[in-house]
């Protein structure tokens, strides 16, 4: 039967899969992104090359949604705020977690370039997986919970970037001075293009997008911004996935984020699954794990990292000896930024990063559900010292 006489019968095939397996793992409380991420795994020969190119293709689109969906949050004036209140933990975040989870893949001798990307891997917790964990724990509007809330803001403001930086220095296949001075320039000429853009030009449109906001045309309008911005990210030589977050910074000051993102989100919600699938399907068991001792050395580290940004972070930012304790444990798993980043390594090296990802996301997991109960009993034991150390 030729390909195109397939294509209906596998495209739905394969969205009631998604549906499927989503279903059973959200029952059993594990996030969604594990169950594509494994159904990939487990269908990649079943595939035919021509037929994972239009998953493919389909998966782009989604992250590209993802992302133009994520800068819809981010006002100009919301970005400034957020940054001035977290930029201390956040930068402890990506010193001790993307910094040292580097050094750790280097010592284990991984070239610079597969160093900096295990680092990114390491770097953001997941936002989806937390926000989910939260609203299911009814933990969102604790003190923590704010906490957790404002340092996954600032990776999600900082994750565009770092993807950009990593597409710029795979596609040079060298990391030099010159090329990493080379990207930084194109990411403040096409960042500040942006700011401008949105200031001077779309804060205009918010009259027109307000009043045809209902319209069929909508969708068209915001996709199509999306698009033209990652297509232009992307000829500079960056990723796509910060060309389509500016976009989302520059529709948001029209006022209208949360109206835009309804509409858009259902489009992602289709689409995206099929880059967790297509990660998944890259993942070749059979070729073995190139360092099992740095992977488990690195999941280790993973955890600690967390623990010491959770804690350390928690308490610059006021959170008191137990708010911090519990906030330490809610921020282990690693979830959608880290498969991005992960899909730039070589195909050896994604085996590695995949078992990663699905380990700290399950690991991250449990220890938010037990965070609470392990808080109390730290802070039996430990709180009433603390406690008397600072009077």
């Amino acid at each position: 039967m030729d390909f195109t006489e397939n294509l209906f019968l596998l495209g739905g095939a394969m969205l009631l899969l998604f549906f499927l397996v989503s279903y059973i793992f959200q029952r059993l409380k594990f996030p969604s992104l594990l169950a594509y991420i494994i159904l990939g795994v487990a269908l990649a020969g079943l595939f035919t090359p021509r037929e994972l190119d239009i998953v493919d293709q389909i998966a782009r689109m989604g992250i590209v949604l993802l992302f133009f969906l994520l800068g819809l949050h981010f006002p100009l004036a919301r970005l400034v705020n957020i940054s001035r209140r977290i930029w201390k933990v956040g930068a402890m975040d990506i010193g001790i977690n993307f910094g040292g989870s580097f050094l750790l893949a280097c010592l284990f001798g991984f070239d610079i370039l597969a160093a900096l990307i295990i680092g990114g891997v390491a770097y953001a917790t997941s936002s989806s997986i937390t926000v989910k964990m939260l609203e299911d724990t009814k933990r969102t509007n604790t003190p923590e919970g704010e906490f957790k809330l404002a340092l996954l803001i600032f990776e999600d403001l900082a994750a565009p970037v770092l993807v950009s930086f990593l597409v710029g220095l795979t596609l040079h296949g060298v990391v030099t001075p010159g090329a990493i001075a080379l990207i930084f320039i194109k990411v403040v000429i096409i960042t500040a293009a942006s700011i401008l853009m949105a200031y001077y030009g779309f804060r205009r449109l918010d009259v027109f997008v307000q009043r045809y906001m209902t319209r069929e045309f909508m969708p068209l309008f915001a996709v199509s911004i999306a698009l033209i911005f990652a297509g232009l990210a992307e000829a500079l030589d960056l990723s796509k996935l910060l060309g389509a977050f500016l976009a989302g910074v520059i529709l948001s000051e029209t006022g209208t984020s949360k109206e835009l993102g309804k509409i858009i989100a259902p489009l992602k919600d289709l689409s995206l699954p099929f880059f967790f699938f297509w990660f998944g399907t890259t993942i070749t068991l059979g070729t073995g794990v190139i360092s099992p001792v740095a992977l488990v050395v690195l999941v280790i580290w993973a955890i600690a990292g967390k623990l010491i940004v959770g804690f350390w972070g928690g308490r610059i930012y006021g959170l008191s000896f137990k708010g911090a304790i519990r906030a330490a444990f809610s921020l282990v798993p690693r979830g959608e930024f880290s498969v991005v980043i992960a899909a730039l390594a070589e195909p050896v090296l994604r085996v590695f990063l995949g078992i990663y990802i699905v380990t700290t996301a399950t690991i991250g997991v449990y220890l938010f559900r037990k965070a609470p109960a392990l808080a109390d009993r730290i802070d039996r034991r430990f709180g009433s010292r603390i406690k008397k150390k600072s009077a």
